[in-house]
């Protein structure tokens, strides 16, 4: 006879059943509907049964609604539509992509770069965003982006040749009920907060040494040099759909 093995440890979270309702319907043109509520002991069987009760209906109703509230607040911005959002897709799945312009930010590299953290000039940047994964790329200009604009590499550290971020040990966790603002602040923070490490995959974004050129603007004041920007052959109207 074969030995059996537990795996249930490998499926991830374990929910375990804890009550159940079922619902009669009497036969006829008229019909009627009762339903019957039953707990469940610890082996998942059916116990306690009895009518459903008014608390425990509204119980019910109530979990059902904040669920509800909660999926229809996702991606919805609390006033008007920031500009420098181009698309929202607001669903349970959904997406944003916006733009922003160049700026000085905080950056935090690894000791073993020999970059020290501080304060750089950076490009103007496209961002696509779902609620599990973040892609970056750069832009030449400050202008709102549109069908058509030349898209660049991104170039920092950290990520893929695609435009995919490599969040590493970053505990990305964004709430279903997030707004829009919220949605955004919190990816603008996860990317800048999290530590540079590495090329993915052997991935130079830049022309020239990336490691170097941080090095340098991190320790000046100088704008990012643009020209050192190496074309994507991602396509804006591809985010766009």
């Amino acid at each position: 006879m074969n030995n059996l093995t537990d795996i249930t440890e490998n499926f991830g979270a374990l929910y375990h059943p804890k009550s159940a309702l079922v619902f009669y319907e009497t036969d006829g043109v008229n019909k009627h509907v009762y339903v019957e509520h039953f707990d469940m002991d610890k082996n998942g069987t059916p116990v306690n049964a009895h009518p459903l009760t008014v608390r425990e209906a509204n119980q019910l109703a109530k979990s059902l609604k904040t669920e509800n509230k909660e999926n229809q607040a996702f991606l919805q911005p609390k006033g008007i539509l920031p500009t420098n959002v181009l698309q929202i897709k607001p669903s349970e799945n959904g997406n944003v992509l916006w733009f922003t312009k160049a700026q000085e930010r905080q950056l935090y590299f690894i000791e073993k770069l020999g970059i020290p953290n501080g304060k750089a000039n950076i490009p103007p940047l496209l961002w696509f965003a779902t609620k599990h994964g973040l892609a970056i790329y750069a832009l030449k200009t400050n202008q709102r982006p549109k069908n058509g604009t030349p898209l660049y590499h991104a170039p920092f550290l950290n990520i893929y040749e695609h435009g995919n971020v490599c969040m590493g040990t970053v505990n990305v966790d964004i709430k279903k009920s997030a707004s829009l603002e919220e949605f955004i602040t919190a990816w603008e923070n996860y990317f800048f907060n999290s530590y540079f490490s590495h090329l993915v995959q052997s991935h130079n974004p830049i022309k020239g040494n990336c490691v170097s050129l941080w090095k340098r603007l991190v320790k000046t004041n100088e704008p990012f040099p643009k020209e050192v920007l190496i074309t994507n052959r991602t396509k804006i109207e591809t985010l766009l759909r």
